[in-house]
């Protein structure tokens, strides 16, 4: 139970997950789309464990994660009172750090290399779990940003599939944040439908409506539900 002076924080995340669980609904109504085909990750990135559960409470079961070890320390404790929730890797993984990715997450969001395939398919062939596997293309082409360029998006996939024996469900991106978004979607989903992917990651709370109205199966939301981060 929350502490007294935590309560009113708690109701906030309450109501602004409300609102947000709201214009999704009306982004995909708008766009044609049956509300039910677009999942809400609540991005946790920041957030400790008090401050997660009242999306937990009100239902919430998609969760995302940017990094291995913060998520090592928050959620196995989470995931014991919640076992069916579901956890997304959706910031850049190390090679040394994909056997703790596969034994925590249920879907990892950002392979973007062939060391790091390499490393997915050797990890995968001795574990149990098998985490969905998304690619994540760099489509505003940011050197400082992960992911595969979107020329060489379906050659790596084809990579991955075929040398590698992955199974590769679907693409996400993070727009430039100067640029506009939608030409980023369109050209997500464009890599999308060549290579017979229909998961699509992509749209967060600044432009998550674009991305459903673009055909986002799955949009990363955080600062809109939690507000500011607790911690770096």
């Amino acid at each position: 139970m929350a502490e007294p002076d935590e309560a009113p924080q708690h109701i906030a995340t309450t109501e602004r997950l409300k609102q947000v669980r709201a214009k999704i609904d009306r982004s995909a109504r708008d766009a044609g789309r049956d509300p039910g085909s677009v999942h809400l990750v609540c991005v946790t990135k920041g957030q400790d464990a008090g401050q997660i559960l009242p999306a937990l409470q009100a239902g919430e079961r998609i969760f995302g994660e940017n990094r291995v070890q913060e998520a090592v320390r928050k959620w196995p404790g989470l995931r014991k009172t919640y076992p069916t929730l579901q956890l997304h890797l959706i910031g850049p993984l190390q090679t040394n750090k994909v056997n703790e990715a596969v034994e925590l997450f249920d879907v990892i969001e950002t392979l973007d290399r062939p060391k790091l395939a390499t490393a997915l398919a050797a990890a995968l062939v001795g574990s149990a779990r098998k985490p969905r596997l998304l690619v994540q293309v760099n489509t505003g082409l940011e050197p400082q940003k992960a992911g595969v360029s979107p020329l060489d998006a379906d050659e790596f996939i084809s990579f991955c599939r075929s040398s590698c024996g992955l199974e590769i469900d679907g693409l996400m991106c993070i727009p430039p944040e100067a640029e506009q978004a939608s030409p980023h979607f369109a050209l997500l989903a464009e890599i999308g439908r060549r290579n017979g992917l229909k998961v699509l990651s992509m749209g967060m709370s600044a432009d998550f409506e674009l991305g459903i109205q673009l055909g986002a199966t799955h949009v990363r939301i955080g600062s809109a539900i939690f507000g500011t981060r607790s911690a770096p």
